[in-house]
């Protein structure tokens, strides 16, 4: 199979770059990179039950909350995330890098272009939160009440 390129997802201050996408490994795993601006980061806790999440730092320190117990992850450092954890990130001071992999590969690029439309739809302000729920939702992520987390 020849390589595939992926173009970069803008979300605003996180840009989302895929490497491998379900079609490329059978459906067993997606794999991202996603570079976050300093202070910036997915403050909207989360679950999914349909796959577990590993993170791997590449570059800054991002600090992820997982069932309430942050977690430091920097250059080098692993995270799996579980099945039904709940999770948000944010980054540190400084700009950072992470990989993400989906296991097994039901989680990728069509989730963030939707993201992506729903950010460019609302403009300078927040996207609506409706309107985020219902795309997280459909794409297996559950959101949580900050709240609850």
């Amino acid at each position: 199979m020849a390589a595939k390129s992926f173009d970069p997802i803008h979300l605003g201050p996180i840009t989302v770059t895929f490497a491998v996408d379900a079609e490329m490994s059978n459906g067993t795993a997606t794999l991202s990179r996603c570079d976050v601006v300093g202070g910036a980061g997915l403050p909207v806790p989360h679950s999914h039950d349909a796959f577990e999440e590993t993170i791997y730092g590449l570059e800054g320190m991002t600090t992820f909350t997982v069932d309430g117990e942050s977690v430091a992850i920097g250059a080098g450092d692993t995270l799996c995330i579980r099945r039904g954890q709940v999770h948000s990130f944010m980054a540190g001071v400084e700009d950072a890098a992470f990989l993400a992999m989906a296991t097994p590969g039901v989680f990728g690029p069509d989730y963030f272009l939707e993201l992506a439309d729903l950010i460019a739809a609302a403009g300078d302000g927040p996207p609506d939160p409706e309107a985020l729920a219902q795309v997280m939702l459909r794409h297996g992520l559950t959101p949580v009440s900050p709240s609850i987390a």
